[in-house]
């Protein structure tokens, strides 16, 4: 399997040649982090700077941290960059934990199961797991401190961006879905995280990051409605455990 260093270099080797410089602005980085990039000397590339980087260089995000699948999807090249801002670790804190006069609690939202052994599940908010945010964070993303909640992400539908138990923030007030946004669903109470696209007559298609293992779902409208099938919000938001 070929490394970091010898998948940007075939890429970046052209045509076009791509420099190193352009694909640090792309990125939002300074050369030098490209440069370890290069070197070898950083091994992955990983979060928000693996999407940008693979959105600048047409290829898919997959391919460009693991070697991988294909280097090349037939139609969209590559999962776009969502609004989502990686912000790193967090820690998850309890009832007793007091607030700083600039932070608010945020819950968590979990799968809860109706009854013993029918299999059927409803998503509520958790009594006490919880995440403690900067008001002036949520402000940053134009979130109402009320309409934020998290969810974690299980499986690898989404690696390499969001690995199984990521942590996501989600805006309960932005619904309507835009075209390659990230997304918190509730498929007939379970959880779920996807990047969305519209389909002609209220349908949607679901689409991960790790599409070689799990390809695109498309629902109509009539189907939504079957499943129980809603939006929950948008994903403004994540933070990977490393």
């Amino acid at each position: 399997m070929s490394t970091l260093q010898e998948r940007l270099r075939q890429v970046m080797a052209g045509p076009p040649k791509i420099s190193q410089a352009a694909l640090a602005r792309a990125c939002g980085i300074k050369p030098p982090s490209v440069n370890d990039w290069i070197s070898g000397k950083t091994k992955t590339i990983e979060g928000q700077n693996l999407l940008r980087a693979a959105e600048f260089l047409k290829v898919t995000p997959m391919w460009l941290a693991t070697g991988k699948g294909a280097m090349r999807k037939a139609g969209p090249a590559v999962a776009p960059v969502s609004n989502a801002a990686m912000l790193g670790p967090i820690s998850v804190w309890d009832d007793d934990t007091p607030l700083d006069d600039d932070e608010v609690y945020v819950p968590f939202l979990k799968e809860v199961e109706l009854s013993a052994g029918s299999g059927r599940t409803v998503i509520e908010k958790s009594s006490s797991r919880k995440l403690r945010f900067g008001k002036q964070t949520l402000r940053n993303q134009g979130v109402q401190f009320d309409q934020a909640v998290c969810v974690t992400v299980h499986g690898n539908s989404m690696e390499p961006v969001l690995p199984d138990g990521s942590t996501v923030g989600v805006d309960k007030s932005s619904t309507a879905v835009k075209d390659g946004k990230m997304y918190a669903i509730d498929h007939g109470g379970e959880l779920r995280v996807k990047t969305l696209y519209r389909m002609p007559g209220g349908g949607l298609r679901f689409r991960s990051f790790n599409q070689d293992e799990h390809p695109d779902e498309e629902y109509t409208a009539q189907q939504l409605a079957e499943s129980g099938i809603s939006v929950l919000g948008k994903v403004f938001w994540y933070s990977v455990l490393l």
